[in-house]
């Protein structure tokens, strides 16, 4: 009895298959299956090996949301170099809500000279070239984020040579914590000191001629510094034409979430408006002369999360890729051998051509003659 119902449910599983065995004595195989196969295979290959290379590769989604922390403090990254001496510059910076934050706190006054070494020269050339592609392809900023902390900081490299030359300009380089509000960090003649009304700076003991105003970014920041990440602004360098000359710089600060798998940090992206003009008050050109750095800081903050493709995702990519070759190509085949037997049929009938067999009563038969064994010998 168990064997009866055994047999039945095998049986039945038999009936249920999808997948029939054809005995290989009823396969008929052919050169152009053999042909239509090896183009099956070299492809199926190509595209596994393509398909392979998408699922190591991995993208970065963006995600905007309001920026909700508002108490938390702003960290600046600086590093500037002026064509001025030290003890005629100063800097600081003054926010909406005329908070002043000396120079003192984070910033240090190195005196440099202003021409660059070669070896300098070609690191600034590197980043200026690396702007322009980044303003042209604006998915480099991906390859840039998954880099971080994987490549060299940008910053220059020091100075190895043993030259004589004095120091011309004044470094100014460092860090500063400012409210998470709009400000103004600005670099002009004379130190900084506290007023009433806001500050001033102690510009009068310095000559009009020693006014020199031409500068270098070597790196402008906001948010936690990481190495390897290049921002807009580095690599620019300004050359001042007149004694009296503005430099301002419009910035929209970005908050930024960073999540790749190398790192996971907070920092801040910016976008830069540069203006530049002589300060000309008989032509109604006001100001001060100075390098101006107005920021401002977006409501919106930005998610910046690496992503990959997951494993199923490539299996199921990986089969459709399998199956749908398999059953393109065999429909291809067998259409093209329809066409193929039809327009050989055709040809064959075509080739026929009817002949006149006399008759033994005088008429002719257009037949062909039966080929008998008589005929042969």
């Amino acid at each position: 009895m168990r064997r009866l119902n055994r047999k039945k449910t095998l049986n039945l599983m038999k009936e249920l298959d999808a997948f029939p065995k054809v005995p290989e004595s009823y396969v008929e195989t052919s050169a152009s299956g053999g042909t239509v196969s090896l183009i099956a295979f070299t492809t199926i290959a190509f595209l596994t090996i393509m398909e392979f290379m998408v699922y190591r590769d991995t993208w970065m989604k963006y995600e905007y949301e309001v920026d909700k922390d508002f108490t938390s403090k702003l960290r600046i990254n600086i590093d500037i170099t002026v064509a001025m001496r030290c003890q005629y510059v100063g800097a600081d910076v003054l926010d909406l809500a005329e908070t002043m934050v000396a120079s003192a706190d984070g910033l240090i006054y190195e005196p440099v000279p202003f021409e660059l070494t070669p070896q300098q020269k070609e690191l600034q050339r590197m980043l200026q070239l690396i702007q322009s592609r980044l303003q042209e392809e604006h998915s480099l900023q991906d390859v840039i984020f998954k880099s971080a902390f994987k490549s060299a900081s940008t910053a220059l490299p020091p100075r190895e040579d043993n030259s004589l030359q004095s120091p011309d300009a004044c470094r100014i380089h460092g860090h500063l914590y400012v409210n998470k509000v709009a400000g103004n960090f600005h670099i002009t003649v004379g130190k900084a000191i506290p007023h009433p009304r806001g500050h001033a700076h102690l510009a009068a003991l310095v000559s009009h001629e020693s006014y020199n105003f031409s500068h270098r970014i070597d790196h402008l920041s906001f948010g936690e510094l990481i190495p390897g990440i290049i921002n807009p602004l580095d690599g620019t360098e300004k050359i001042a034409s007149d004694h009296n000359q503005m430099f301002q710089y419009f910035i929209t600060v970005v908050p930024t979430k960073l999540h790749t798998y190398k790192i996971s940090a907070e920092t801040h992206q910016f976008s830069v408006t540069e203006r530049e003009r002589v300060i000309n008050h008989a032509a109604g050109s006001h100001g001060v002369s100075g390098i101006f750095m107005k920021y401002d800081i977006s409501s919106l903050m930005v998610t910046v999360t690496e992503e990959h493709m997951p494993f199923w995702q490539f299996l199921v990519r990986l089969c459709g890729i399998i199956g749908g070759i398999f059953s393109t190509t065999g429909i291809l085949h067998g259409f093209g051998r329809f066409v193929a037997e039809i327009i050989f049929c055709r040809f064959r009938l075509g080739s026929y051509r009817s002949t006149s067999v006399p008759l033994p009563d005088g008429h002719t038969s257009n037949h062909l003659p039966l080929i008998t064994d008589n005929n042969t010998h």
